[in-house]
C-alpha cells in the first residue's frame, strides 16, 4: 500500500553551510505548531541524529543508499513518519556529494530523487554577490533533482533583500533566512559537533533559533511543499525472530559510547533481542544474565581516566569475552578492548596500544570481506560499513579486508567464533545474515549458560 508520508529534505551547498542548525530550527518551529514529526539523516552520521532526537524526544533514522536499497530506505521512511505528520530529512555534505568524487551515489540528491522528496538548499553567502546566482543555477541544472527552494543562512536582516533578489535570478524560490544567533551556536571537535547530551542548555539554544526563524523562514510554505512528496510503498523486507525466546544483549551507552544506528537496534529487536543498556564508566559490571555484548563507537579517548579507573568493569568485560560471550565492538568499543589507550590500561582483549592522531585515518564507506569463518560470517561473506576516526591501533586486525569504492584495500578487524572487534561501524541491515548469526550466537550462549 502506498503512503503519502509528507516530507522535505534540508540539503546544503557543502559541509559547513549550516544544514544541521537550519534543520534543528525547522524541527523546533514545526514542533511549536504541534505537528507530529519524524527526523532522518542522509548518510552514516551519528551526531546529527542525536540532535534530532534531542528536539523530538524520539530516535532519528539514518537513510543511506550505500548501505541498503531504495526499497529498504522507502520502508524506513514510511514506517517512521507518524500519521498526519511530517518527515524532515537532513542532507549530507554538498547536495551532489556521494560515495566518490565522480558520482552522486548515496548523496542527498540521490536520496531525494529516489524517494521523490522535495529538497530545500541551505546557502551561506560568503564573499559572493551575483556569482551566488550562477552557483545556484548550477545546482538547479546540473542533474535531475528535486530542488524547490533556498534558505539563506547567517545573513542579517538588512542584507536579506539583497541576497533574496540574487537567489531569485537562479530560478529557485527563496523560503526565508536565518540570521546569525551567536548564543545558539553549537561547538565542535575532531569528529564533528559535540554531542547533544553535552549541552545542558540545548533547549534554550533551540528556542533562540526558532524565535529567530518565526518571522524570517516561511514554515507554512515548507509544510505545503512537504505535502508534494511522492507517495511511497512500504515493500521492504520484513525481519522475523530467529530465537524462540528473547536473548539479552547488553549495550554500552554513556558519554564514552554513544555512536549507534537506531536501525541496528530495530534489527536486533526484530530478530529476538532484548537490549539492556549499561555504562562502562559508572557501572561495576555488565548486566546480569547477559547473552551478548555490543560496544559501540563514541569518545572513549575523552574519558580515558574514568574508563581505566573502573577496574571492576574492565575485568567483567574481559572475563566475559574470554569465556566466549558473543561480542560486537566497533571503533570506540574496539579501542576500549585494547590493552592500552594512550598508554592507559583498558580491557586487554586486543593486544597492544591505540593512540589518537591529529588527522583522520583511512575513513569513509567500505565493503568488508571475511577472510575466514567467524561469528558473523562465513569466509567470503561481505557487508557494507563505514569508518571515521582519528585513532590508530598498532594491532588493527586482519580477519576482514576493507575496500573503499575507489579500490583501496587494507586488512582490519579481529574475529573469533564469538567476537567482532574493529574500527568499521556495521550497518546491520546491509547484510541481514550478520545480525542473524550474532543473535543465534547469543541464543547458543544463553542455552549453555543455563
Amino acid at each position: 500500500m502506498a503512503n503519502n508520508a509528507p516530507r522535505i529534505m534540508i540539503a546544503g551547498t557543502g559541509s559547513g553551510c549550516g544544514k544541521t542548525m537550519v534543520t534543528l530550527t525547522v524541527l523546533r518551529a514545526m514542533q511549536r505548531r504541534n505537528i507530529p514529526l519524524a527526523a532522518f539523516k542522509c548518510g552514516p552520521d551519528y551526531i546529527d541524529p542525536m540532535f534530532h532526537k534531542a528536539v523530538l524526544g524520539i530516535p532519528s533514522r539514518n537513510l543511506d543508499l550505500f548501505f541498503i536499497s531504495e526499497r529498504e530506505v522507502r520502508g524506513q521512511i514510511v514506517r517512521s513518519i507518524p500519521q498526519n505528520g511530517i518527515g524532515v530529512i537532513e542532507g549530507v555534505m554538498g547536495f551532489y556529494d556521494g560515495v566518490s568524487g565522480t558520482t552522486d551515489t548515496a548523496s542527498a540528491a540521490h536520496l531525494a530523487r529516489e524517494t521523490g522528496t522535495p529538497a530545500i538548499l541551505v546557502v551561506r553567502p560568503k564573499g559572493q554577490s551575483l556569482s551566488l546566482a550562477a552557483m545556484l543555477s548550477g545546482f538547479r541544472n546540473y542533474a535531475e533533482n528535486t530542488l524547490c527552494g533556498v534558505i539563506l543562512n547567517g545573513i542579517s536582516d538588512t542584507m536579506y533583500p539583497f541576497y533574496r533578489d540574487i537567489v531569485q535570478k537562479s530560478g529557485l524560490k527563496v523560503l526565508g533566512y536565518l540570521p546569525s544567533v551567536p548564543e545558539a551556536e553549537i561547538p565542535d571537535r575532531h569528529l564533528g559537533l559535540v554531542t547533544a547530551d553535552e549541552l545542558k542548555d540545548l533547549n534554550y539554544r533551540l528556542d533562540l533559533l526558532a524565535d529567530a526563524a518565526e518571522n524570517r523562514i516561511d514554515i507554512e510554505q515548507i509544510l505545503k511543499i512537504s505535502r508534494t512528496a511522492s507517495q511511497l510503498p512500504d515493500d521492504s523486507e520484513k525481519i522475523s525472530p530467529v530465537t524462540k525466546k528473547p536473548v539479552r544483549i547488553a549495550v554500552a551507552r554513556d558519554k564514552a559510547f554513544c555512536f549507534y544506528y537506531e536501525d541496528n537496534f530495530e534489527v536486533l529487536r526484530n530478530l529476538g533481542a532484548e537490549l539492556v543498556e549499561f555504562s562502562p564508566i559508572s557501572d561495576s559490571c555488565i548486566p546480569e544474565n547477559t547473552d551478548g555484548l555490543y560496544l559501540g563507537g563514541g569518545y572513549p579517548e575523552l574519558h580515558i581516566t574514568e574508563l581505566s579507573n573502573n577496574v571492576k568493569m574492565r575485568n567483567s568485560i574481559k572475563n566475559a569475552i574470554e569465556k566466549g560471550l558473543p561480542t560486537i565492538a566497533e571503533c570506540g568499543g574496539f579501542l576500549y578492548l585494547h590493552e592500552h589507550l594512550e598508554g592507559a590500561e583498558m580491557v586487554g582483549v586486543v593486544r597492544g596500544n591505540a593512540v589518537l592522531t591529529k588527522k583522520l585515518q583511512p575513513f569513509g564507506y567500505v565493503t568488508l570481506t571475511a577472510q575466514d569463518d567467524n561469528m558473523l560470517s562465513a569466509c567470503g561473506g561481505q557487508i557494507r560499513a563505514h569508518e571515521f576516526h582519528y585513532a590508530k591501533s598498532e594491532n588493527n586486525g586482519h580477519d576482514f579486508v576493507a575496500e573503499k569504492p575507489n579500490g583501496r584495500k587494507w586488512p582490519c578487524v579481529h574475529t573469533t567464533k564469538s567476537l567482532y572487534a574493529g574500527f568499521p561501524h556495521l550497518f546491520l541491515r546491509a547484510n541481514i545474515d550478520f545480525p542473524e548469526k550474532f543473535v543465534r550466537a547469543c541464543m547458543e550462549w544463553s542455552e549453555r549458560r543455563k
